[in-house]
């Protein structure tokens, strides 16, 4: 049907899981709790913001109760296996990924083999590692002898780490490239990650030239939807690079929170209709995965000025969901990513403050209904086209 153009923004705030899924005992993550057991650890949260807008009516936090009159509210879960960015973020759109393989001993020789004939260097690591432990323990090896750091965790991953001064960043990736072509069929792993880093050995530090291979969607997503019916997308972050492309627009690059928070304020400001589709990964890559509550907790406060930003610039007929795409509780044991419900909020024209549980999907649902005004066979209840319970 025929309607004036609209905007919506679909703003994951990465790994702020919310309790853990039925089944998180399965992967090792029975009580995880990121948002709540972070809200115990630091003496409660300050966030008036996103507890303005229910948090605090989500799941319990310290710091933050619930609010007298809140958006739209709950909880969302999965309809398919995993807990890493990819398999979220397709949930979000309306795919659950089918179950990626994981190699929490390090890959079989054979992958590694045909990897390093493929670049032309020695592998060291090849083990389950925390990203920047894993730069600590190699790193100085990696320079002597110019092999490259593999390394991988408990998601579907394939990580490759190479020292600015060893490989450029244009090399980097062309070697991530080829692991990419390489891990198919039994080793078709969600993402091979860049991961260029810099420095002298006892102060090596990550640069900002982090790039994601993922496999492209195996199905149909609420993106492929928005774009059938000429919708532009716009994505901010890691997103472009998690559906591989598919079915967006325009690919706004953001290393950090700074940069895509910018990159959607900027978009607030300019768009006139479409998609935006934003990530904001700090809270997983700086502080979730290194178990710094801290870190994740002031990194939550920025996010929170930045939404009352948005608030005061967004437009009447504008839709604004926050979420997540899984757990990454920096106060459970490990580095890994947590099996858990993800929070929603969606602040919307019209809507009652009510509470919606209920799958990931229907984050699709709603954007693909506000900004078109039409349903879909993918999976997903839109609350915006009934914001009552």
């Amino acid at each position: 049907m025929d309607r004036e153009p609209r905007r919506a923004f679909v703003v994951v705030l990465d790994a702020c899981g919310c309790g853990a899924l039925p089944d998180a005992d399965d992967y090792g993550d029975e009580g995880a709790n990121t948002l709540g057991n972070l809200s115990r650890a630091v003496g409660g949260l300050g966030l008036p913001t996103l507890g303005r807008l229910g948090l605090g009516n989500v799941v319990d936090l310290e710091g933050v109760p619930p609010a007298d009159r809140p958006v739209v509210h709950g909880r969302l879960a999965p309809l398919g296996p995993s807990k890493d960015t990819t398999a979220g973020h397709w949930e979000l759109m309306g795919l659950s990924a089918p179950a990626q393989p994981t190699y929490p001993e390090g890959f079989p020789d054979d992958v590694i083999q045909a990897f390093s004939a493929a670049v032309g260097r020695g592998v060291l690591c090849n083990a389950a590692r925390e990203g920047i432990r894993a730069i600590e323990e190699f790193g100085a090896s990696h320079l002597e002898t110019g092999d490259l750091i593999v390394y991988t965790s408990q998601d579907s991953v394939f990580q490759v780490a190479a020292h600015t001064e060893v490989l450029s960043a244009e090399e980097l990736y062309g070697a991530c490239a080829a692991a990419r072509r390489l891990l198919d069929g039994e080793h078709a792993v969600g993402r091979v990650i860049a991961r260029p880093f810099e420095g002298e050995p006892d102060a090596f530090r990550r640069t900002a030239g982090r790039r994601d291979f993922a496999l492209a969607p195996p199905g149909r997503t609420y993106l492929d939807e928005l774009s059938s019916r000429g919708v532009p997308v716009h994505a901010v972050g890691k997103v472009a690079q998690v559906f591989a492309g598919r079915g967006v627009d325009a690919d706004h690059p953001a290393a950090d929170n700074l940069a895509g928070i910018a990159a959607t304020s900027r978009l607030i400001g300019e768009l006139e209709r479409g998609l935006v589709f934003t990530n904001l990964v700090d809270t997983d890559q700086s502080y979730g995965h290194r178990n710094d509550v801290e870190g994740f907790h002031d990194c939550l406060r920025e996010i929170d000025a930045a939404v009352a930003s948005w608030l005061e610039r967004l437009r009447a007929g504008d839709l604004l969901i926050l979420t997540a795409d899984h757990g990454c509780d920096p106060t459970h044991p490990g580095s890994d990513h947590t099996r858990e419900h993800v929070p929603l909020l969606a602040a919307f024209e019209g809507a009652a403050g009510h509470r919606r549980d209920g799958p990931m999907a229907a984050v699709g649902a709603s954007a693909l209904d506000w900004l078109t005004g039409e349903e879909s066979s993918l999976p997903g209840r839109s609350f915006a086209a009934d914001p009552r319970p």
